[in-house]
């Protein structure tokens, strides 16, 4: 699969998206869309084996997050028609005050239709179109989310990383008292023997003088 999850949104607000992996990426597009500039503009962030495109035109911000394999011709392609697709629909305009997801029920399934057209057959005309177009446009840059987020930001975009790193610190930590436990019935085991080998090596060196009884030494006047 090659475009994963796209949107539409106006500023942070999701008004309308469809995900098609198993994977949940809501905070990283959370994060991508709050550094989105208001201005238009078009830019292709990466994040690890990820590309999440975007186009942010009057107002709304389309974006899509696709694998590396698929380049940018045919994501922005994508954003191209998800755009005019949106446009012509008849939504509310980007001064209107729109509540988040309000347009999941109309939208959403449009979406996730032309998702599905663009990965498994997308159409060979537009995306020659794209190639044209694309050549042009100088504004479009790659940057690296690590470059533009701050250290806060940057754990958020880790998605279920933390989620793993949290469960294998547990099982460290419970590794860990195993061992401190283990070592310290060692320890335990180790200091006892030393104490009784050192109780029978002071015996045998009283027995050499007082006899095996130590009677010899108490019967001494």
């Amino acid at each position: 699969m090659s475009l994963i999850h796209a949107l539409v949104a106006r500023g942070n607000t999701i008004l309308a998206e469809h995900q098609g992996g198993a994977r949940d990426f809501s905070q990283a597009t959370q994060t991508i869309l709050s550094k989105i500039p208001p201005n238009n503009s078009k830019l292709t962030y990466v994040w690890e084996q990820y590309l999440f495109h975007y186009v942010s035109e009057g107002g709304y911000t389309y974006l899509v997050m696709a694998d590396d394999s698929a380049g940018r011709r045919m994501p922005f392609t994508f954003l191209a028609e998800l755009q005019r697709q949106f446009l012509a629909s008849g939504q509310p305009s980007s001064s209107s005050d729109i509540p988040a997801y309000s347009l999941q029920g109309s939208f959403g399934p449009a979406i996730a239709q032309l998702m599905d057209t663009y990965n498994t057959s997308p159409p060979t005309d537009e995306l020659t179109r794209a190639q044209s177009e694309l050549a042009q446009v100088k504004d479009i840059m790659v940057q690296n989310v690590e470059q533009i987020l701050s250290r806060g930001e940057r754990i958020e975009l880790l998605v279920d990383k933390t989620d793993n790193m949290a469960s294998q610190a547990t099982a460290f930590r419970r590794g860990a008292r195993t061992v401190r436990r283990s070592m310290w019935w060692k320890n335990t085991r180790i200091l006892a023997l030393s104490v009784f080998v050192a109780l029978i090596l002071l015996w045998l060196i009283v027995a050499q003088f007082c006899g095996a009884g130590l009677n010899q030494c108490s019967s001494k006047p």
